[in-house]
């Protein structure tokens, strides 16, 4: 490995070949402002344009300033990140930038979560000395996410999330100059595009250009109609997250709070989506072994590998770009969609209220599951199983406008019996938690013996593609594990081309799975908070008295009283879908 010696800010600095100045001079605890730049170093992720100039700095023998987020450092090199040439350079992009953005701030969405916000105010920027004309474009709202393009300051990090890390296509620069926006082809809408609505393009936007459509308005609403019944239900990856928007270390377990703050903002019952995913994993478990007992005895017409289908982004995803694969998957809805046909079916005929009369709302860590909520499939008689799904952020901000001091509640239970939960189902909130949850009931129900060990260490971990075998008592399971959508297509073009050798495949669509959702609260590249909130997934779950789906009492008095059994006919009326062909 060659090393490059430098010196930045008279401090001398040791690193190797290929390394950026911005990468040298954060080694050693020098900051140099970004705006553009983004890395995720777990994921292998790293957007390095060098389009925005904010991180110039001045070499020693080299005319023009240089972008430090893609200069290389090179032998004897002598850097000089704050000089006054360098400085006023910043300031200038920035009263540039900002003389062509909105002055809306008060009511943007994004105030207080946005880099050209924060890097102003750090520039001690009072005074724009640029006025001219401001490009104006319209707004773009579809089911999930809303773009601002007043707002974008082309520092293409979505673009490079949409095509690089998700190879989803949609985002790209169009036009020139004054012009040039980012946006998909033709400057179609959205919903017209092959959008997946996974978010992460919103995760990642520096501004209030990209943004969810927030339901918190309709929340409150139906909260404060008196003939509704308003329950709730609550993702495995927000309770690793919240507590950031509160000033909680990354990583810090709030479920307690949750529910609690939940109560206080006057839903009726307060219900855990981890109910829904042991039930997710009560029907896709036994589809797969029904699929697997099925090509064991050689049938011709078993679709192999299964693959999972919790998630609305990686769904969409197949629908448009493998169509010819759409069988392929575990027909099973997400857990967000099984809650709510229970909640309107089982848990409506308990209460004694009309379908109707039950508001479903979920908090979800995904921007996606707005647009699944309003898929034609889910709705009986046009009301659908979910009425309204909001994110992470929107329920932080819920909290704080209703007055309630997060960090001060106790901690409090679920209600049952759809609060009910196992380990298992925790672990949905994390790339490899379902085809583990999956294996820890699919084996006992297979072999009919009792798992040796409760934890697979080997279908854990932040690598974007895994794989690995399970013995089921002499039947080596074949998985394979893909995070963020471009791994997912790797596989998936194996599939296709006959060449993959996996009996079973999990996909999500975001980098880590539930817990990097569009919707969580925004992590700034920060990869190590990524690693953080896996890690409470897995505290959560290790603390469970139950583990395993089918060991929790509610699921089998479920099935006892009202589904029957798994793959029943009752259970793929109401926890079983249909998947399309979107290429038209």
């Amino acid at each position: 490995m060659e090393i490059i010696n430098l010196t930045i800010d008279n401090k001398p600095v040791v690193v190797k070949k290929g390394t950026t100045v911005l990468e040298a001079a954060t080694s050693i605890g020098i900051h140099i402002p970004t705006l553009c730049y983004m890395k995720l170093e777990d994921l292998n992720i790293e957007n390095r344009p060098g389009g925005c100039r904010v991180c110039v700095v001045e070499v020693k023998g080299r005319r023009n300033l240089a972008p430090a987020c893609c200069t290389e450092a090179t032998e004897g090199m002598e850097v000089n990140t704050h000089s006054i040439r360098a400085i006023n350079a910043r300031r200038t992009v920035m009263e540039l930038i900002l003389s062509d953005h909105p002055a809306d701030c008060l009511v943007c969405p994004k105030s207080g979560n946005c880099d050209l916000q924060n890097m102003a105010h750090r520039m001690g920027i009072r005074e724009i000395h640029y006025k001219g004309e401001q490009s104006s474009y319209r707004k773009d709202t579809s089911p999930a996410i809303i773009r601002d393009i007043d707002k974008c300051i082309m520092c293409r990090r979505c673009e490079m999330m949409c095509n690089e890390v998700q190879t989803v296509g949609v985002l790209s620069a169009i036009n020139r100059g004054f012009n040039s926006v980012v946006a998909p082809a033709f400057e179609m809408n959205l919903d017209h595009s092959v959008c997946t609505y996974c978010g992460q393009c919103v995760a990642v936007c520096p501004t209030g250009a990209l943004t969810e459509v927030d339901e918190t308005g309709a929340v409150i609403r139906a909260l404060s109609d008196p003939s509704k019944t308003v329950i709730v239900q609550t993702a495995p990856a927000v309770r690793a997250a919240l507590g950031e928007e509160f000033g909680m270390e990354a990583g810090t377990l709030v479920t307690g709070k949750l529910v609690a703050a939940l109560r206080r903002l006057g839903f009726d019952y307060v219900f855990d989506t981890d109910f829904a995913a042991d039930l997710t994993i009560m029907e896709e478990g036994a589809e797969l072994l029904n699929r697997l007992t099925r090509h064991l005895q050689g049938d011709p017409n078993v679709k192999l590998p299964i693959l999972t289908s919790c998630c609305p982004a990686w769904v969409k995803f197949f629908e448009h770009q493998f169509p010819d694969l759409k069988d392929v998957p575990s027909t099973a809805r997400s857990p967000q969609q099984m809650f709510g046909s229970i909640a309107k079916s089982y848990f409506a005929q308990q209460l004694g209220v009309r379908r109707e009369d039950l508001v479903v709302v979920s908090i979800m860590p995904c921007v996606a599951k707005k647009y699944e909520r309003g898929r034609d499939e889910f709705s009986v008689n046009n009301n659908p199983d979910v009425d309204y799904a909001i994110t992470t952020r929107e329920l932080a901000a819920l909290i704080k406008i209703s007055n309630i001091e997060f960090r001060a509640l106790p901690n409090e239970e679920f209600d049952k019996p759809l609060g009910e939960s196992t380990g298992a189902g925790v672990i949905f909130g994390t790339t490899g938690g379902v085809i583990e949850a999956a294996v820890r009931t699919a084996y006992e129900v297979y072999t009919g013996k009792e798992l040796p060990r409760i934890d697979f260490h080997e279908l854990r971990g932040m690598e974007g593609l895994r794989h690995a075998t399970i013995d089921f008592n002499g039947l080596p399971l074949n998985i394979g594990i893909a995070h963020g959508l471009g791994n997912a297509r790797r596989l998936l073009e194996d599939v296709r081309s006959g060449k993959s050798r996996f009996h079973a495949i999990e996909i999500m669509s975001c980098p880590g799975g539930c817990i990097g959702g569009g919707g969580q609260p925004y992590h700034h590249g920060n990869s190590e908070i990524l690693v953080k909130r896996q890690q409470a997934i897995y505290r959560e779950d290790s603390n469970k008295t139950i583990r395993k789906s089918h060991e929790n009492p509610y699921i089998k008095k479920l099935y006892a009283e009202f589904l029957g059994a798994p793959l029943s006919e009752k259970s793929h009326h109401l926890l079983h879908t249909e998947y399309f062909d979107r290429t038209k």
